[in-house]
């Protein structure tokens, strides 16, 4: 059975409340087991036994009616006033905050499985990721700064409160996939700690949808081959390529952290992103030096074919298709795209 959460929708809930439900049902049940601890004390002090003084209590805050036991004396009788009109309102608000706390949970619940099939089945072009792990974490903490759609999906219901969209599910059964919306998904993100579900889930993800992006993770350098071959458009093994960046902060430091802060440091001013000359652009067959123009220094252009084409010639001709790798600032990058999405 898929169990949809929303942490957004469940946080805006929990805002829309005075207080929220269960610390008030512990307040609650806080007071009445004072009420009763007086109760008993006070029934004590007027020369009740243990039980008896337990037992008059109980059944004073109750109300059920039954006979008093020991001396009925004048301050036995304001006791037993003061305690039922304490105790009596006591256990109906405790009453009242525990079946609130029970509808209002199950409302919580039914709204929230609601919402979140009506914000997955409302996204299209989002990133499904699979796998809640370190890497996991990573990839969608990257993804959500960079402005994108995530759906996580993870058997662990301990990602609840972590991340806004998510479907807790087995990701290689194809239904919790289809759940998550993976053939509305531009991209699909396998991040198991599992060798083979990664490779199945990487076959069902290509089989929900043939032109879906699908990057996935290697648990060995044997298993890339394997991933490929079930459909995966790219393969990172984390463990080698976390060895190569350290390496390179040892014998290229200066070089390794530029690129770090380029990639991902979205406070700085400038940063390397990718523009693919879409169809009937103004760059089609327009030289290189055109693109520099709006700002930007082209380090490559990937041209259609696949190639990669690195310190390009400034007059070599571009065609649709080709992507260009771009270092600028984010104004030259925007002016880059408008330039590329203008129609000839």
């Amino acid at each position: 059975m898929l169990k949809f959460r929303s942490a957004r929708h469940w946080r805006s809930l929990h805002r829309s409340n005075p207080q929220d439900l269960w610390s008030r049902l512990k307040v609650a049940n806080a007071i009445l087991l004072a009420v009763l601890a007086s109760g008993t004390a006070g029934y004590l002090f007027l020369g009740l036994s243990l039980i008896d003084a337990i037992y008059q209590t109980v059944i004073t805050v109750s109300t059920v009616g039954f006979r008093e036991i020991g001396e009925v004396t004048t301050a036995y009788k304001l006791f037993s006033i003061v305690l039922i009109m304490i105790g009596a309102g006591t256990v109906l608000y405790t009453v009242g905050v525990l079946l609130e706390t029970l509808v209002e949970g199950r409302l919580s619940l039914e709204f929230g499985r609601r919402r979140m099939t009506q914000e997955i089945n409302n996204l299209e072009g989002h990133i499904v990721v699979c796998g809640w792990g370190q890497v996991g974490q990573a990839i969608t903490r990257t993804l959500k700064q960079e402005g994108n759609d995530v759906v996580v999906i993870d058997l662990d219901e301990s990602i609840e409160g972590s991340h806004d969209l998510f479907v807790v599910g087995d990701a290689t059964d194809d239904d919790v996939l289809v759940s998550a919306g993976i053939k509305r998904a531009s991209a699909l993100v396998v991040a198991l700690n599992n060798a083979p579900a990664n490779v199945y889930v990487t076959l069902s993800g290509r089989a929900a949808k043939p032109d879906l992006f699908i990057v996935t993770r290697a648990m060995s350098s044997s298993g890339e081959r394997k991933l490929f071959q079930a459909g995966a458009d790219r393969v990172v093994n984390p463990h080698e390529l976390g060895g190569a960046h350290m390496a390179a902060l040892v014998t290229q430091p200066h070089v390794a952290e530029f690129l770090d802060i380029a990639m991902h440091d979205r406070e700085l001013n400038i940063s390397i992103t990718e523009i693919e000359i879409p169809p009937h652009s103004t760059l089609d067959l327009c030289p290189l030096r055109d693109c520099e123009q709006t700002g930007v220094t082209v380090l490559a252009v990937r041209k259609a074919t696949g190639e990669f084409v690195h310190h390009p010639d400034r007059e070599a001709t571009l065609r649709e298709g080709d992507v260009l790798i771009a270092l600028g600032t984010d104004e030259d990058h925007r002016r880059l795209r408008q330039k590329a999405t203008l129609p000839t």
